[in-house]
């Protein structure tokens, strides 16, 4: 098997594994969990087997969803594409996370309960900056695909604005799944950090929302100024991973926050789904795939 085929194996294992992963989790939250005599009437290894998917269910899921956007970045864009995204996002996020579980800031004061693998520092689950790193990539491609990919297959320029519309757009996608995912989280039967103050965005700090836009700018920002000097026309193909990453992740958020809380919940849920699910969509869809090259820019993207 050549190489490039073997990875595109490993991504869609990788993708089928992380999707798998979430839906076994959605049936264990909502279908076994509130029927205690299913769980009793299990077998010992049974038994066994759901109290290991209740405490690592959400590291499997985190870990194939990264290594799913790793390999299909790495396949499809390079290595130094890949890094120049994952260190800055990685390592802002944990920074992030760190002072948010310590002091409060950026975040509102909350903190990790069990269930999201080891902790750093005993405050952050090393799973966390992982799911901040797949999904701000995925949310960043797709800004990318329509504002600095689409004037570039036109035969033009992408300048400033398009830059920083591209960072915003993709902070603001990142913003609109932690609009399902926080309540998700934080405040059904099985929660996974909790806030530690009265949040007055449906259980979440309005500073909870700033701190997410904020912390996602801010590396995509940086990764904006590494992929500047070479930029790149992505294609509808290569945007159909980070599309399904996206869909599915917003919709293990939603699925859990619409069937667990109170109707009040269907706000959050649909203003995320109008901020983050539509537009993303769209820009999926008015990507296209041309093979010639325009104006001197390779616009069959394969890494190398």
């Amino acid at each position: 098997m050549k190489p490039k085929n073997a990875l595109f194996v490993a991504e869609q294992v990788c993708l089928i594994g992380h999707i798998a992963a979430m839906a076994f989790g959605l049936a264990g939250l909502l279908l076994v969990v509130p029927h205690p005599e299913f769980i009793l009437a299990l077998p010992v290894w049974g038994q066994q087997l759901f109290q290991w998917s209740m405490e690592s269910g959400g590291v499997v899921y985190i870990v194939l969803g990264a290594l799913a956007i790793a390999l299909h970045t790495y396949r499809n864009f390079g290595l130094a594409k890949l890094l120049s995204f994952l260190l800055p996002a990685v390592g802002i996020s944990l920074t992030s996370e760190l002072l948010g579980t310590s002091t409060g800031f950026p975040f509102g004061h909350y903190g990790y309960l069990s269930g999201l693998g080891y902790k750093i520092a005993g405050l952050v689950p090393f799973t966390i900056p992982l799911s901040w790193f797949y999904m701000g990539l995925v949310t960043f491609l797709l800004a990318y695909s329509g504002f600095i990919s689409r004037p570039l297959r036109e035969g033009k320029g992408a300048g400033l604005g398009a830059a920083l519309i591209t960072v915003g757009l993709g902070a603001l996608f990142l913003t609109a799944w932690d609009f399902v995912l926080d309540p998700a989280m934080s405040q059904t039967t099985i929660p996974f950090w909790q806030f530690q103050e009265v949040g007055e965005f449906f259980g979440m700090p309005y500073r909870n929302i700033l701190g997410w836009t904020g912390t996602g700018a801010v590396f995509m920002g940086l990764a904006m100024i590494t992929w500047w000097p070479k930029p790149m026309v992505v294609n509808r193909g290569q945007l159909i991973t980070p599309l399904v990453v996206y869909l599915v992740n917003f919709a293990f958020g939603a699925i859990i926050t619409l069937t667990s809380l109170d109707q009040r919940f269907w706000i959050p849920a649909t203003l995320g789904f109008v901020l983050g699910v539509v537009p993303v969509t769209a820009l999926w869809w008015f990507a296209e795939a041309p093979l010639e090259k325009v104006q001197g820019v390779n616009i069959n993207t394969e890494a190398g």
